[in-house]
Order: structure tokens, then sequence, then C-alpha cells
């Protein structure tokens, strides 16, 4: 039951984006569209299990005084390894993703967890809270790129289902995420202060 409460605690109750408003960067910058969001979602949702399962694995070898510096070493890792395998074989999602993807080491929601979770918790424990985390950014971004991409271009992961002439241009900027992101933060709280 525990690993089960790990799991689904980043999905709703913790999710990165919309309750610990981790991450907002990408968020922002990345979900213009819904296939960029779930891109980058997956992106980091790999990042954050392996460097999880690694750092739980080799947290007792690593002197504190270091701690960060050598999490920062693993995380970076596993992102060049997303980096090369998007650029080889989905090169346009990672033209569009561009500088965000070398940002998943930064990446709050990831070093975050590697310090507050991974760093205390076993392997199993450790994956499946990177797991679930990384699902609930995945979502969240998936769904905050749906709603721009629809209301901003009339298109869902390329597919046309109004005209062109018939979209709010407002959607697919920078203050269309921003609202679209406030909307979301403002229902997720309402449904966690209704299971209180």
């Amino acid at each position: 039951m525990n690993q089960m409460s790990n799991f689904t605690k980043g999905l709703l109750r913790e999710n990165p984006i919309l309750v610990l408003i981790l991450g907002t960067c990408p968020t922002l910058g990345v979900t213009s569209s819904a296939a960029n969001g779930l891109g980058m979602g997956l992106a980091t949702t790999f990042v954050l299990v392996m460097s999880n399962l690694v750092i739980s694995l080799v947290k007792s070898q690593i002197p504190d005084k270091v701690r960060i510096p050598s999490f920062i070493v693993i995380i970076a890792a596993f992102v060049t390894v997303v980096e090369l395998v998007m650029q080889a074989y989905t090169p346009g999602l990672f033209k569009s993703l561009g500088i965000f993807i070398p940002l998943i080491v930064v990446n709050c929601i990831v070093l975050g967890r590697a310090e507050a979770f991974a760093s205390k918790n076993n392997p199993l424990s450790s994956i499946v809270d990177g797991l679930g985390m990384g699902l609930g950014f995945t979502g969240a971004l998936v769904i905050l790129g749906s709603i721009r991409e629809l209301l901003g271009n009339g298109t869902l992961f390329s597919f046309r289902f109004y005209p062109e002439n018939y979209t709010t241009l407002l959607f697919v900027l920078a203050p269309g995420a921003f609202i679209v992101l406030g909307y979301m933060i403002a229902i997720v709280q309402k449904i966690n202060k209704a299971k209180k």
C-alpha cells in the first residue's frame, strides 16, 4: 500500500506542477502543443525514474559535502541519454523542445525528488516515486498543451477540429500558458480541498 501511495501522490495530491508549482519554466515554454507536452513529460519521467534508482543505490557511497553535485552529475548522465536518443529518433520533437531538454538537469522536480526522496529511500520506492511524479508532470503538460493547441490552433495532436480563422492566438503565446495554467491550478486546488 505504501508503494501505491508513493505512486499516486504525484498524480494529483502532490502534482509537481499543479500543487507544488515546480518546473514552471518548461511547463510554460514547451506546452504550445500536446505533442510537445507529451515529449517533454516522457523525457523528464525517464530521467526522474532512472536518476532516482541510481541515487537510491549509491546514496551511502556519496559523502555529504558533494551530495548535490553528485546528484547533478547522475541526472546529467540520463539527460544526455535522452537528448541523444531524441536527436536520433525524433529530430522534429528534439528541435521543437530545444534548450528545454538540457535544462531537465536543473529542473526543480528532478533534483527535488533526488534530494527529498531517493537519497532517503530504497530503490523500489524511489522508482515508484519517480514514476508517479513523472506521470503527474506528463499529465499536466499534456492537458495544458492540449488546451492551448486546441484553442490557439484549432488542432489536437495536429488533427484539425475547427477552421484556423476561429482560433485565438493568445493561447499559443506565453500569456495563454499563464491563463490556462492558472485555471488548472485552481481546479486541482478545489479538488484537493474537497477531498480533505
